[in-house]
C-alpha cells in the first residue's frame, strides 16, 4: 500500500477524511492543538496541519481510486499526470510520530518572552537584527523595537521568527 495526497474543499478535511475512511481507505489527517480564544472562552482545538489536504493509503493496482474523486468534501488527489502520485511512507511515518510527541502543537503563547527582552529576528527581511519586544498583539504576532539606519523602528513580527538574545 502507498500514500496518496487528496485535495479537500474548504474546511472539509474531517469530513473527507471520514467519508473515505467509510468506503475502506486507510485515511491519515495530521492535526496540532492550538488555543483559540471565542465569546471569552479559551479552549485548546485540532486543527489540519495541511489545510485542504489527507493522506489516504491505497494499493494502486488493486483498488480503484477514482471513486475517490466522487467523495464528500474531495476536490481532487494530486496527481504526476499519470495518476495518483505516491507520497513517501517515511514522511507519513515521521508525521505521525511527531505528531503523537506533539511536535507541531502550538500551546506555549510567544516563548515566554517578556516585554523588554532582548531578541532576535531568525527570518525575513530583518533576520538577525537586535530588538527589545515592546509587546504581543495575539499568540501569533510580536511588536519589537530595533535600530535601523540610525533611528528606532517599531515591526510586527511572527512570535515564531524570533528568539531571546
Amino acid at each position: 500500500m502507498s500514500w496518496y495526497a487528496v485535495h479537500t474543499q474548504p474546511h472539509a478535511e474531517a469530513r473527507a477524511a471520514e467519508h473515505l475512511t467509510r468506503q475502506g481507505y486507510g485515511v491519515y489527517l495530521p492535526r496540532y492543538r492550538r488555543w483559540v480564544r471565542h465569546a471569552r472562552k479559551r479552549q485548546i482545538v485540532q486543527r489540519p496541519l495541511f489545510p485542504r489536504y489527507v493522506f489516504v493509503a491505497f494499493d494502486r493496482a488493486t483498488t480503484p481510486w477514482r471513486p475517490i474523486l466522487s467523495t464528500v468534501g474531495v476536490s481532487g488527489v494530486v496527481s504526476d499526470g499519470e495518476g495518483p502520485a505516491p507520497v513517501a511512507a517515511e514522511i507519513i511515518q515521521n508525521l505521525r510520530q511527531r505528531e503523537s510527541e506533539g511536535g507541531f502543537d502550538e500551546l506555549a503563547p510567544a516563548q515566554r518572552l517578556r516585554a523588554g527582552d532582548r531578541v532576535r529576528i531568525l527570518e525575513g527581511p530583518f533576520e538577525n537584527c537586535l530588538g527589545r519586544l515592546v509587546a504581543a498583539s495575539d499568540e501569533e504576532r510580536v511588536f519589537i523595537l530595533f535600530e535601523l539606519l540610525g533611528r528606532t523602528v517599531r515591526a510586527e513580527v511572527a512570535a515564531a521568527a524570533i528568539e531571546a538574545a
